[in-house]
């Protein structure tokens, strides 16, 4: 067990072993299995679900761990986290945030509301449809800050792009502020989102 647990690769893989028999059983309890829409949609909801988690867990990580500690830490220690554990942690947190996105407008096509979600639901006035939209255009406004605003400025304030101190200090505040943004907009986003869960 202990080799198991002490490699990062074998124990994903030994969940996923897990996650697929667990899945397979309750497919096979509930109405046999087949590959149908119920299927995908079954698929993709949990690959949405897995990611999001990803995705706002780094996201409040940065916010509640790393930004605030940031000034507690000795200078000639910081390299380590700027060099090391920011890169990686940005490179699962944007992606996380792109395949959240994605399998979410996939979901949505799948069940047969993207295009009233996305429109909220104007028109047909279902709630249901109203609240996933809201919390589907929150989640795009967050991705949208990821990628095009945090990720640039981290970039260059943690060196990966050459550029002046001025720029790099100004960079940092930029990405900091846009993560604030995505930490203020996650709780209304998830509430909408679980909300709709419960609403018709």
């Amino acid at each position: 067990m202990a080799n198991l647990l002490s490699s990062l690769s074998k124990t994903i893989h030994a969940s996923l072993v897990v996650a697929i028999i667990l899945f397979l059983g309750l497919f096979y309890q509930s109405e046999g299995f087949s590959f149908d829409r119920l299927f995908w949609s079954w698929i993709t909801r949990y690959i949405h679900v897995v990611v999001g988690i990803m995705w706002i867990g780094l996201l409040w990580y940065f916010n509640f761990v790393q930004i605030p500690n940031m000034s507690k830490i000795p200078d000639e220690q910081k390299p380590a986290i700027g060099k090391v554990i920011a890169p990686a942690a940005l490179f699962y947190f944007r992606w996380a945030a792109a395949v959240t996105i994605l399998s979410g407008l996939i979901l949505a096509a799948l069940n047969g509301y993207l295009h009233d979600a996305m429109t909220l639901s104007i028109g047909s006035g279902i709630p249901k449809h109203t609240a996933i939209g809201l919390g589907m255009w929150l989640g795009i406004i967050m991705a949208f800050n990821v990628w095009f605003v945090i990720w640039p400025n981290q970039k260059r304030a943690l060196g990966m792009v050459e550029t002046d101190p001025e720029t790099k200090a100004k960079s940092a505040k930029t990405a900091m502020l846009f993560s604030r943004t995505n930490t203020l907009l996650s709780l209304p986003m998830l509430l909408t989102m679980v909300a709709a869960q419960n609403l018709y």
